[in-house]
């Protein structure tokens, strides 16, 4: 008889028996069932095995343990916990990829290391779920055309996706993932930082054109935005993609700042979402909340927006200006180089009411500690009086004294 112990992050499990016999008495993981598998296999079934190793049923474990290895070669996590439950046969494992003595070289404690924190991460986000029914603090109102939603939870390493649709908002698929080697709070170029902050999908790479690191896609997000622009920060080039061929995943901390995912994952999330639609927040910490939870902050900050749209209805140029700062910039001008334009807008309008649709709203507050203003980012199509064909642009509001002003306002896309 003996004891393997396991422990990984807040998960114990425990095998009793020599020989891999039958289940003993042993506290099981929990494992709630996953909105979706789709993209997942092969983390879903590491955590089965998982399961039967916390059960006792290492025999059932060893032959699914070797099917994974074969069906997916390069996941490692896989091929450890494979040579454990062989390894048992002989000796007791005292842990996760247990190392005889004459192993301990850095270079192997260092990799079991890294493997070992990425399980911890990935058994953690399986165990404690975000609630049924339960949103993204960040999610104040999205429209039709918002289908998906991209949301990332770098202290669990896991990004969501979730589905607007008239049900609601529902988690569907939800992945490993891993940040930069530096953590999260990108300043600058070459920190090795991930950004936080509420994000859009932009033009997708071509594959034909990416290099083995990328593996099989590339999603880019719109970081600087105009926020990240107005803090000072820098740096381009932030993208979810895919991993090398011959690596099924990468290091909870390993990129240059980009968000990282198995390519099978990839593969999954790019038949999924829609580029330039779909928000994506990047949050140290998500906050999970029940939509109605929003509704007070919501109707808040609506009242603004609708004094706003009543000021450029009714051509009040005044009072219009005094929605915006006075460092507004819109993609290259000042607000005074820029008001012109509106000035012309409300000119063709004459007085004829300018049509609003497909209105989202995100916020993101600033984060424990953190000292900045909430922003609002809102997106809508604007059509004016005597067309048919919407323009879309994107508005940055930034609450100052309890009042809500304009920083940035851009044209997105026109049809």
């Amino acid at each position: 008889m003996f004891k393997y112990l396991c422990s990984i992050g807040i998960i114990t499990f425990c095998v009793l028996s020599h020989a891999i016999s039958p289940k003993q008495a042993a506290t099981p993981i929990a494992t709630p069932k996953p909105a979706s598998t789709a993209g997942y296999e092969a983390e879903a079934r590491l955590i089965s095995i998982y399961k039967l190793i916390s059960d006792g049923q290492a025999r059932a474990a060893l032959p699914l343990a070797e099917r994974l290895t074969k069906d997916f070669p390069t996941f490692q996590l896989g091929h450890l916990v494979y040579g454990d439950l062989l390894n048992l046969k002989k000796q007791a494992i005292k842990t996760l990829g247990d190392l005889p003595s004459d192993m301990h070289r850095p270079a192997q404690l260092a990799a079991l290391a890294d493997l070992r924190e990425e399980s911890s991460q990935r058994l953690k986000a399986l165990q404690d779920p975000p609630p049924y029914g339960y949103i993204p603090s960040q999610l104040l109102q999205l429209s039709a055309r918002n289908q998906h939603v991209i949301a990332v939870d770098a202290s669990k390493s896991r990004l969501y996706v979730l589905k607007n649709d008239v049900d609601g908002i529902k988690i569907i698929q939800n992945y490993y993932v891993s940040i930069g080697k530096a953590g999260t709070g990108k300043q600058a170029q070459g920190d090795f930082k991930t950004p936080l902050g509420v994000y859009y999908l932009t033009t997708p790479i071509n594959p034909k054109l990416l290099a083995p690191l990328y593996g099989g896609g590339a999603l880019p997000i719109n970081y600087p935005n105009p926020l990240d622009q107005r803090l000072g920060k820098s740096g381009s080039g932030i993208w979810l993609h895919g991993t090398m061929p011959e690596r099924y995943s990468r290091q909870v901390k390993s990129t240059d700042g980009c968000i990282v995912m198995a390519n099978p994952d990839m593969y999954q999330l790019m038949k999924t979402v829609a580029v330039k639609t779909t928000p994506v927040i990047i949050a140290n910490k998500l906050q999970w909340v029940k939509p109605e939870q929003l509704a007070s902050e919501r109707q808040q900050f609506e009242a603004s927006l609708a004094a706003w749209r009543t000021a450029k209805n009714t051509a009040q140029s005044e009072r219009l200006r005094s929605f915006y700062l006075s460092d507004f910039t819109d993609y290259k001008h000042t607000l005074d180089t820029w008001w012109p334009t509106v000035i012309q807008e409300m000119a063709q309008a004459k007085n004829r009411p300018i049509k609003w649709g497909e209105v989202t709203t995100l916020i993101w507050r600033p984060e424990a500690g953190g000292k900045n203003p909430a922003v609002m980012v809102v997106t809508y199509d604007e059509i004016q009086p005597g067309t048919k064909r919407p323009v879309t642009k994107r508005q940055y509001w930034l609450q100052l004294n309890n009042q809500w002003k304009v920083f940035f306002e851009g044209i997105i896309a026109s049809s």
